[in-house]
């Protein structure tokens, strides 16, 4: 979920037939650190740990999930691990009825737990579902805080953090109970581990409900998960946003001069589909049927008949630079059109890109094809097919 704090918190946190360039694979050649001379290699503090993740799944793959524990002693807390925030925030009891859905921490049950006193709130310019977000209906009120926190058995110590005390009710369908914000500048609890010996990377494999296991490796890469070396490339920027440039998009083998264009795109895995500006979006859609069309009763989505979804080859490819300069693909196949029916309009399937000027976000349909290494230390992305 993309997001972004208001009051005194900062910025947290996407016809002519001219063929893109296919993906070709990259060899990594990895090298061991050298001891210096005369001596010998400090172990590391600590080791990766893998984190299950649960996947909440309403007619498609919406959010991945796992668990944390915060306070002494700790309660087990179950949260998103968000690409697309900074923070830590999750329902606690100062929230009330409006949590009711969620699991809430207890902070007077705490030992450790001390109040920040400092009150705020938090925007997402992207929701849980594939719904589309309009002004604020996706709005956290929030009091800081700080606590001890520990993930995967990794101790991160005490962290700042935010007590969800109101939420708008669209965050009532979340089986979990908050965020923990995974940006490409380590902070908080990825940043106490860090400067514990902890590695500055994670990995994410996000799967299809259908095949499950799905995990977080924080502080390292699980190679029993993919064949071959993984694909990287240069994060664009400096600040604490996961994007890569892209030099365009082709549906089904075919471009436009429109969608042939360099554009920076972003990569969160607390999104589930996709997001380009209006007319990125319908030039992607016009590529693969004249039928897919607005829908005026969710501003910003498209849909088509459901009993035409099938039938339509939907190959979406979007194209990288890997750190050798050589061009890549990222494949959405055509599987991943439908989101699933339209509330108001059971007949009529919700199509997978959602318009959204001035922004270009890929989110869970694009990840859950890839092992993705999100390499904070070397400011890089790392990509292998699953």
């Amino acid at each position: 979920m993309l997001s972004y704090f208001v009051s005194s918190l900062l910025f947290s946190s996407s016809v002519q037939a001219l063929a893109l360039q296919p993906a070709v694979p990259q060899k990594i050649i990895l090298r061991s650190r050298p001891a210096p001379p005369g001596g010998s290699l400090k172990s590391r503090a600590l080791s990766p740990s893998t984190i299950p993740l649960a996947d909440f799944f309403k007619g498609t793959d919406l959010q991945w999930f796992g668990n944390i524990s915060v306070g002494t002693p700790p309660q087990t807390v179950s949260v998103v691990f968000d690409t697309g925030s900074s923070s830590l925030e999750f329902a606690s009891t100062l929230c009330g009825s409006a949590c009711a859905s969620q699991v809430q921490f207890d902070s007077s049950k705490s030992s450790t737990f001390v109040d920040g006193g400092r009150t705020s709130s938090i925007t997402f310019s992207t929701g849980v579902g594939v719904d589309p977000v309009v002004g604020a209906n996706y709005k956290l009120t929030l009091r800081s805080a700080t606590d001890v926190v520990s993930v995967g058995g990794l101790q991160g110590g005490r962290v700042n953090l935010f007590l969800i005390t109101n939420q708008t009710p669209t965050f009532n369908i979340d089986p979990f109970s908050g965020i923990q914000g995974m940006s490409a500048v380590a902070q908080g609890l990825f940043a106490s581990l860090v400067n514990q010996g902890l590695p500055s990377l994670f990995s994410l494999f996000l799967t299809p409900n259908a095949v499950g296991h799905a995990e977080m490796t924080i502080g390292g890469i699980d190679n029993t998960k993919f064949s071959g070396n993984p694909t990287f490339a240069s994060a664009s920027g400096t600040g604490a946003t996961w994007q890569l440039a892209s030099s365009g998009v082709s549906v089904n083998g075919k471009t436009t001069s429109l969608l042939h264009t360099g554009r920076t795109i972003i990569f969160d895995s607390g999104t589930s589909n996709i997001l380009f500006p209006t007319t990125t979006t319908e030039a992607i859609y016009a590529l693969i049927s004249p039928d897919i069309k607005a829908n005026p009763n969710e501003p910003g989505t498209y849909g088509i008949a459901c009993n035409r979804i099938s039938s339509l080859p939907a190959v979406i490819d979007i194209t990288f630079t890997s750190q050798s300069g050589t061009p890549f693909n990222l494949t959405i196949p055509s599987s991943e059109l439908s989101v699933g029916p339209f509330a108001n309009d059971p007949s009529t399937c919700q199509t997978l890109i959602n318009a959204f000027d001035n922004l270009s976000l890929v989110g869970g349909s694009v990840l859950k094809h890839y092992y993705s290494i999100w390499d904070v230390g070397q400011r890089r992305l790392g990509f292998a097919p699953v």
